[in-house]
C-alpha cells in the first residue's frame, strides 16, 4: 500500500469552521451547513468544490462557491495541493499546504487563509463517499 491510497477517493463536506483567537470554532466562510466534494485521484489530481448550502437565502455579499484543482501529494503529515485552476485567481499558481489526519472514514485538514493581512486557521472536515 503506498502513503497515498487512504485519501484517494471522493470525500463530501462534512463542516468548514474557522477557528478563533482561543481556538474555538466559528462559521467559516461559507456558512453554517456548507456541502462540498474533495476528489484526490491516484494519479495525483485533484479537484474540491464546496458552497454555501443556504446560497438561495444568504445575504448578498457573502461568499457563495469556493474550488479549485491541480495535484496533490502527501509530505510528512500534510498534504499539498498544486492549484491550476480556481474560482479564486491570486491562488493558480501556488501550492496549499494543510495538516491532514484521517480517523476511520473522517478525513480532517487544516490550513490557515489571510484575511486582510492577518492569518486565519480553518478546519475542513471530510467524510468518504463508499461506491453505490
Amino acid at each position: 500500500m503506498s502513503a497515498e491510497e487512504p485519501v484517494v477517493g471522493v470525500w463530501r463536506l462534512v463542516s468548514y469552521v474557522d477557528l478563533d483567537e482561543s481556538g474555538k470554532p466559528t462559521e467559516g466562510p461559507l456558512g453554517p451547513s456548507p456541502t462540498g466534494l474533495l476528489i484526490y485521484q491516484a494519479g495525483g489530481h485533484m479537484s474540491v468544490s464546496m458552497m454555501r448550502g443556504d446560497h438561495r437565502t444568504a445575504p448578498a455579499g457573502t461568499t457563495h462557491f469556493m474550488g479549485y484543482a491541480g495535484t496533490w501529494r502527501l509530505d510528512a503529515g500534510q498534504v499539498r495541493h498544486a492549484v491550476s485552476v480556481s474560482a479564486h485567481a491570486f491562488q493558480v499558481g501556488t501550492e496549499l499546504v494543510r495538516d491532514w489526519e484521517l480517523e476511520g472514514d473522517l478525513l480532517t485538514l487544516r490550513g490557515t487563509a489571510v484575511l486582510a493581512g492577518r492569518t486565519q486557521p480553518r478546519v475542513l472536515t471530510w467524510q468518504r463517499v463508499h461506491p453505490a
